[in-house]
């Protein structure tokens, strides 16, 4: 665990952290999976119409923002005033992980502040002309089912290039080890 988030866990046992521990190891495979990356790596996609390799990590640092946005959780309004067009990022491994921290440092702040009372907070959404009262709760799974879920493809399409990633395609991205029993 970072040194700085086993600070703030310390000052905050409150804080979201008790219930998403482990995300921020699951970050850190994504990361280190995208940044060695080349252009015609991450501009590789596995059949014609559908996300490239560096789309889809792009796709997972936007949706990020866009569901935090959505709670106005602490950098979200900032960091979606900061966002380059969809697709601008895609082709470097750089700006891909420069934007995986930056919207994980969004995560980090909000899980770092926010208390469990705050899951149980909601805002309206309007889908498919239905307004539905979607709690900071169901938003915090879905945007972490949300990297788990385009992780995995990433997972898949560094797989089908021979591309080796071992934390996050061996590990499930699973890096945060449990503390050692007292025996």
């Amino acid at each position: 665990m970072p040194e700085a988030m086993g600070k703030a866990m310390q000052k905050n046992a409150n804080s979201l952290w008790s219930v998403y521990d482990g995300w921020d190891g699951y970050q850190t495979s994504l990361v280190n999976a995208v940044s060695p990356l080349t252009r015609e790596q991450l501009v590789w996609r596995p059949m014609p119409g559908l996300r490239s390799l560096g789309e889809v990590a792009e796709h997972i640092s936007f949706g990020r923002i866009d569901w935090f946005l959505r709670m106005d959780a602490p950098r979200s309004a900032e960091l979606d005033r900061l966002r380059p067009s969809v697709g601008s990022l895609a082709e470097d491994a750089a700006a891909l992980s420069r934007w995986l921290e930056m919207t994980w440092g969004m995560v980090e702040e909000t899980l770092s502040i926010w208390t469990v009372e705050d899951l149980a907070k909601s805002y309206p959404h309007t889908y498919w002309g239905k307004t539905y009262a979607v709690s900071h709760q169901w938003t915090i799974w879905r945007i972490l089912s949300h990297d788990i879920h385009h992780g995995g493809q990433l997972s898949l399409m560094l797989a089908a290039q021979g591309i080796s990633a071992p934390e996050l395609c061996d590990l499930g991205g699973h890096l945060t080890e449990p503390p050692l029993a007292d025996l």
